[in-house]
């Protein structure tokens, strides 16, 4: 019999898609093996044995379900072909397609498709075309060709067009960006806590980094890399006050830390760290979970992405995400430090 303390027990329950690479189980009195996220009719524990693979299943003598219809991730693959097939034609077109032009090709009334679009990518067809004409542009930028055509290979009509989304899109002017951050003043500070080097910096918007390692002249490179062009400047004594804040807040966490950020990431990146505000010191949450939150139950993925994308460490508390099975999984600065921070936030400890 299976304890029904098994995370596994409890991926059955939740019908988690994200489990269903990790197993299948067997249900003894139908003969049937399904994976975590399958429609069936739940078994009792008592009826059920777990195998690592679906080969391991059959070899004990187990079938597939037939209840194909009702299996998450069978679905799920299709959805993720229709919505691939999509996002196929937004980036190829001159002009991005209507939702009724693309949901009539994925064969799907506009509604459906429209929801079965955002659960994929975590944003709608029209939030995916603006992010890839950000793409294009940054691209374009980057490539050292003129504001100009790199507006218009965009998708964008007019200079006006641009130049009313171009902050939102790249956090300064185009020229500036193609700059690599010329005109952008970014004051920094390197200081000490007990997780190694620490460096915050600070834009006219708010915080634009906090990094961690364990080299202090690493981070500032770093952070040159990000902004080769921008005027970089280490910090007077006052702003030495914010990474005393920090620093603050990383050893002891119940004092809470409020900061202005600039956050530069994509539409959906940024609703993945608004979600990560929101969980509160002590807590952790799941990448399916933020994904279920988001709205994007599918792009669980996504969010791992979003996660390792950060560079506002504790600020945007993404060591507090880990996996369905409550273990910790990757952190861009260690998952050590990631299990630090966690203990410091460990309830038992205030």
């Amino acid at each position: 019999m299976i304890n029904p303390q098994d995370p596994r027990w409890a991926a059955i329950l939740a019908r988690d898609p994200e489990a269903d690479a990790l197993f299948v189980y067997g249900v003894k009195t139908t003969g049937v093996y399904c994976r975590p996220s399958s429609a069936s009719r739940l078994p009792r524990p008592e009826n059920v044995e777990f195998f690592d693979t679906a080969q391991q299943a059959e070899a004990a003598g187990y079938r597939p379900s037939k209840r194909a219809a009702g299996d998450q991730t069978l679905r799920a693959a299709h959805h993720a072909r229709l919505v691939a097939d999509a996002c196929r034609q937004i980036e190829q077109a001159d002009t991005a397609p209507g939702l009724q032009q693309l949901a009539q090709h994925a064969g799907l009334s506009p509604f459906h498709f429209h929801r079965v679009f955002k659960s994929v990518t975590g944003l709608t067809p029209k939030g995916y075309a603006s992010a890839h004409r950000s793409r294009k542009i940054r691209d374009g930028l980057k490539d050292q060709r003129s504001v100009t055509d790199a507006l218009y290979d965009a998708g964008f009509n007019s200079n006006s067009r641009f130049y009313e989304s171009a902050n939102q899109l790249l956090g300064m002017t185009p020229s500036d960006y193609k700059g690599g951050g010329t005109n952008n003043t970014i004051r920094f500070a390197v200081g000490q806590c007990s997780l190694g080097a620490i460096l915050v910096a600070q834009s006219h918007r708010g915080v634009c980094a906090i990094l961690l390692g364990d080299d202090p002249d690493k981070l500032v490179r770093d952070l040159q890399d990000q902004f080769p062009k921008a005027d970089i400047i280490g910090a007077d004594r006052d702003f030495e006050q914010l990474i005393a804040q920090v620093v603050g807040f990383i050893e002891a966490p119940a004092l809470g830390l409020d900061l202005p950020l600039d956050l530069r990431g994509t539409a959906f990146q940024e609703r993945v760290w608004r979600a990560l505000r929101d969980i509160p010191p002590g807590s952790t949450a799941s990448y399916a979970q933020i994904a279920q939150r988001i709205g994007a139950p599918q792009s669980f993925r996504a969010v791992a992405q979003a996660c390792g994308a950060n560079s506002l460490a504790v600020a945007i508390p993404c060591h507090r995400v880990v996996r369905s099975d409550g273990e910790l999984s990757g952190y861009r600065w260690g998952v050590e430090r990631k299990r630090q921070l966690l203990e410091r936030e460990s309830p038992t400890k205030a």
